[in-house]
C-alpha cells in the first residue's frame, strides 16, 4: 500500500507548487475514517480510494482532485457528513465528494431505476465540475481490476454496467486508453471464453509477425528521417474487446481482420502530419475508403488524427495514425489532458503554461475554450431537465453514448455531429428543439428527401419549417439520439395534457351549468388551496382524465353546493344510451360518464373528438360487463359504442381492427348504486324442484332473473341460461359459488366469463 509520503511524492514530481498540507490531512483523515473496514479481497478499505488517488496522480491531476479520490467514499461507506467534510477541506472539495456519493435511501422500484438515479445525479455533478467524472472513472478503473474478489453475482451487473456507461462515458470524454482498459476488464467478466480465446490468438500472431513488425516500423522511421521529418514510430495492436466487437459487427472470422497490428507516427506539428501523410502516399498503394482526415474535422471528443491504411511491405495492410504530441495527449487521457483545474497562477487571458511545459487554463477562461467533449456532456445533462422519468433518462443516455458518429451540415456550415443512422429528425433536433418541434421537410444536398432518410458523412442538411406542426409521436421509433426522443415524447405529453384539459373544460362547464352556476378559471384558481392540484391546468386535466370528479371541483368553488344535484330530469341509461368522451386516436385513457350512472339528456353529452355528434353507449349481448371487470369500448361505426369485458371472446372478432378499440373504466356513484345485466349457465340434474332451489338462491341473494332459457341435454341433465340483474362483479361471483353449492347442480359459469 502506498504511503503518505510516496503519494505526496507523486503529485509534486508534476506540480513543485502542490499543496502537501493538505494531501498529507487527507490522507490521514480518509485512512482513519475508513477504519478497520476490509474489502472483499481482504486488503484494508483505505487501499481503494488511495488507488483511485494513484490513478488520478497518472491523469497529472490538480490537489483538490486528488484529496477527492482519497475521500469520495467516506460519506457513502463511513459515517463522516458533508458538512464535516466542508469544515475540514472547504466547501468545493465537499461538493465534489458529496456529486461522488450513490444516491440511497430512495424508493425506487427496480435496481434498473436506481442505476438511472444514480446516474442522473452523477451527470448533474459532472456538468458542474468534470472533476467529479475524472474521479468517478478512476474509481470504476480499481473497482474493475480487483472484481475478481467480489461475489460472482454481483460481478456480470458491474461488469455490465461498465460496459454500457462508464467505458462510453471515457470515450466520448476522449479517454482512450481509460476506456480500453475499462471495456476489457469488463469483456474478461462478460465473456470470460471468448476474451481467453482471442488473448491467445492475438499473442499467437504477435509472435508469428514480430519480424515483420520489426521491418515495417524501422522502415517507416527511416523514410521520415530522410525526409527530414522528426517522428516517433510505435506499434499499437488491438485490445481483445476491441477485436471481438469488430468480428461481431462485421461477421468476421478471426482470420479475416486486417488491422490487428498498426503503427502510430507521432511528429512535432500539424504541417508535419501532411508531410508524413505524403511521403506514406507516395510509398505504398492506399487502401481505398480507408482514409480519414480527423485534424481538419475532429471528433465531438476533441480527438485529432490522420486515419490511412496502405499496402506496405510482404503485401501486408498496414494501418497508420499520424498526429502531433499534442493531440496524441489528448487522444489518450482526453478532457484530463486539457489541465483545466492545475493550480497554476494564469495571467491576463487565463492561460498559461508551467515550467513542465502543462496548459493551465483558469476556470473563466474554461468557459471560453470549453472542449467539445465536456460540451456534449452538457447537452445530454440538458435532458435531465425536461422531466423523463429514470428509464428514459437511462435509455437516452446509453443511445447517445454508444454511436459512431456521422458528420453533416447546416447550409451556413455549421458542423453536426450525429449517430450513425440518424435521421433529418435528429439532424433538427440537434440544430434546436423548436427547430425540430416544427420540422415538415427537409433538403439534403439540395434534393427534397424523405424525413426517414439516413444521413451519411458530409450531407448538407436544410430543414422546411411549419409553425403549425407538432411531431407525431411515430416520430419516436424513426429517430435515434436521446434528445430527439426526450423531445418528441415531451410533445406528446404536451400534446395529451392539452386535450385531457380541454375535455376537462368542456366537463366543467356542464357540470356548473347543470348546478345552476357559470364556471369560471379565475373563481377555480381561488379554490386551488381547497383542490389537490397546483394549478387551473393541472385541475382540468384531472377532471379530463376522470381522476377527479366535477362535483368535487363545484364543491371546492361553490361551498353551498349540496353533495348531489336534484334528480329531476334525470334517464336512467338502458344499456342502449350513454356518450363517450374522446376517440382512441389521442392515445389517451378514458372515462364513460354514461355507465353506471345516471345521464343528463342527449345535450348535455361531452362529444367523441373527431367525430361529429354524440355516438350512443351500449352494453355488449350475451353477458355484457360489471363494476370490477376490466372493459373495453369498441367503436363500430353507425352503431356507437359497445362495451365488453376484457376476456370476452367476441372481442376476437376485432383482432384486426385495434384502431376502433377504446380504453374505458368505470365511473360509479356509490350513493346511487344501479343494477347490471349479467348471464350465467347452469348445468343440473332434471327433476323436479331444481329450477325452484336455483331461483331461490338467487332471490335471497338480492339477485333479479330476468329471463330463463332451458336447453335439455340428456334425460338426467339439462343446461339453463339464466339472465339476472345484479349490483356488480363481486355480487355476481357470491351468487354462481352459493349456486353450485345446491346439490342438484353439477357445473355454473358465466356467460363470457
Amino acid at each position: 500500500m502506498m504511503r503518505q509520503y510516496e503519494l505526496v511524492e507523486r503529485v509534486t514530481r508534476y506540480n513543485p507548487n502542490a499543496d502537501e498540507a493538505l494531501l498529507n490531512r487527507a490522507y490521514v483523515y480518509a485512512m482513519q475514517a475508513h477504519g478497520h473496514q476490509i474489502r472483499a479481497s481482504g486488503d484494508p478499505y483505505f487501499s481503494h480510494p488511495l488507488e483511485v488517488a494513484a490513478i488520478l496522480t497518472d491523469l497529472k491531476l490538480d490537489d483538490a482532485s486528488i484529496v477527492v479520490g482519497l475521500l469520495h467514499d467516506t460519506i457513502e461507506d463511513t459515517d463522516t457528513t458533508r458538512a464535516e467534510i466542508d469544515t475540514l477541506f472547504g466547501h468545493d472539495i465537499g461538493k465534489l465528494v458529496d456529486g461522488l456519493t450513490k444516491i440511497d435511501k430512495l424508493d425506487l422500484v427496480s435496481k434498473r431505476a436506481e442505476q438511472a438515479e444514480n446516474l442522473r445525479k452523477l451527470l448533474l455533478a459532472i456538468a458542474d465540475d468534470v472533476r467529479v467524472l475524472l474521479v468517478k472513472l478512476a474509481d470504476r478503473l480499481h473497482n474493475m481490476r480487483t472484481l475478481n474478489f467480489v461475489p460472482p453475482h454481483k460481478r456480470a451487473r458491474i461488469a455490465e454496467e461498465t460496459m454500457e456507461i462508464y467505458a462510453p462515458l471515457a470515450g466520448r470524454m476522449g479517454m482512450h486508453d481509460m476506456r480500453e482498459e475499462l471495456e476489457n476488464l469488463s469483456f474478461q467478466h462478460l465473456n470470460s471464453e471468448a476474451f481467453a480465446t482471442i488473448t491467445a490468438r492475438l499473442e499467437e500472431l504477435r509472435e508469428s509477425h514480430e519480424q515483420v513488425i520489426d521491418s515495417i516500423e524501422r522502415d517507416l522511421a527511416e523514410k521520415f528521417a530522410a525526409k527530414g521529418i522528426e517522428a516517433t514510430v510505435t506499434r499499437r495492436q488491438k485490445k481483445p474487446y476491441s477485436v471481438f466487437r469488430k468480428m461481431q459487427q462485421r461477421s468476421l472470422g478471426f482470420e479475416q481482420l486486417s488491422d490487428i497490428f498498426g503503427f502510430r507516427v507521432i511528429v512535432e506539428g500539424v504541417a508535419d502530419c501532411y508531410r508524413a501523410l505524403g511521403i506514406v502516399h507516395t510509398t505504398w498503394s492506399t487502401v481505398p475508403g480507408r482514409f480519414k482526415d480527423y485534424i481538419s474535422t475532429p471528433k465531438p471528443n476533441d480527438y485529432r488524427s490522420i486515419h490511412t491504411t496502405v499496402i506496405g511491405p510482404s503485401q501486408q495492410r498496414v494501418e497508420l495514425q499520424i498526429r502531433t504530441d499534442e493531440m496524441h495527449r489528448i487522444a489518450e487521457y482526453g478532457i484530463a489532458a486539457h489541465a483545466l483545474y492545475k493550480d497554476v497562477d494564469v495571467g491576463e487571458g487565463g492561460v498559461a503554461v508551467d515550467d513542465l511545459g502543462a496548459i493551465h487554463i483558469s476556470r473563466t477562461a474554461r468557459l471560453e475554450q470549453e472542449s467539445s467533449a465536456y460540451a456534449w456532456l452538457r447537452h445530454t445533462v440538458e435532458m435531465l431537465a425536461q422531466g423523463d422519468n429514470p428509464e428514459e433518462f437511462l435509455e437516452h443516455t446509453k443511445l447517445e453514448l454508444f454511436q459512431d458518429q456521422v458528420f453533416c451540415f447546416t447550409p451556413k456550415g455549421r458542423l453536426i455531429a450525429l449517430p450513425r443512422g440518424a435521421t433529418p429528425i435528429d439532424f433538427a433536433y440537434a440544430v434546436h428543439t423548436d427547430v425540430g418541434d416544427t420540422c415538415v421537410g427537409c433538403k439534403i444536398n439540395g434534393k427534397i428527401m424523405p424525413l426517414v432518410t439516413e444521413l451519411t458523412n458530409g450531407d448538407e442538411v436544410e430543414i422546411m419549417r411549419s409553425q403549425a406542426q407538432t411531431p407525431p409521436a411515430a416520430w419516436e421509433s424513426i429517430v435515434v439520439t436521446g434528445k430527439a426522443r426526450s423531445a418528441i415524447r415531451r410533445a406528446t405529453r404536451a400534446a395529451v395534457r392539452k386535450q385531457y384539459t380541454g375535455l376537462g373544460r368542456q366537463i366543467l362547464d356542464r357540470a356548473f351549468e347543470r348546478a345552476g352556476h357559470e364556471f369560471a378559471e379565475s373563481d377555480l384558481e381561488q379554490a386551488l388551496p381547497r383542490l389537490p392540484q397546483t394549478g387551473v391546468d393541472d385541475v382540468l386535466a384531472a377532471v379530463g382524465r376522470g381522476e377527479l370528479r366535477s362535483d368535487d371541483v363545484i364543491k371546492a368553488v361553490h361551498r353551498d353546493h349540496p353533495e348531489r344535484r336534484a334528480k329531476s330530469g334525470r334517464r336512467k341509461l338502458t344499456g342502449e344510451d350513454g356518450w363517450f368522451g374522446l376517440s382512441r386516436a389521442t392515445g389517451l385513457k378514458f372515462r364513460v360518464p354514461g355507465l353506471g350512472r345516471k345521464v343528463e339528456d342527449d345535450r348535455r353529452s361531452i362529444p367523441i373528438r373527431g367525430h361529429k355528434g354524440d355516438l350512443p353507449v351500449r352494453f355488449a349481448p350475451d353477458g355484457g360487463a360489471l363494476p370490477g371487470d376490466r372493459i373495453v369500448g369498441i367503436l363500430q361505426p353507425g352503431e356507437g359504442i359497445t362495451i365488453y369485458p376484457i376476456h370476452s371472446p367476441a372481442l376476437k372478432e376485432f383482432d384486426n381492427d385495434t384502431d376502433n378499440w377504446l380504453d374505458v373504466r368505470w365511473d360509479i356513484d356509490e350513493n346511487d348504486p344501479e343494477r347490471f345485466p349479467a348471464t350465467i349457465k347452469v348445468t343440473a340434474i332434471n327433476e323436479p324442484g331444481t329450477l325452484a332451489q336455483i331461483a331461490q338462491v338467487i332471490g335471497e341473494n338480492d339477485g333479479n332473473i330476468d329471463n330463463v332459457r332451458m336447453i335439455r341435454r340428456a334425460h338426467d341433465f339439462h343446461e339453463m341460461i339464466i339472465e339476472l340483474e345484479v349490483w356488480d362483479l363481486k355480487h355476481l361471483n357470491r351468487i354462481i359459488d352459493l349456486v353450485r353449492k345446491r346439490g342438484v347442480v353439477s357445473a355454473v359459469s358465466r356467460v363470457n366469463g
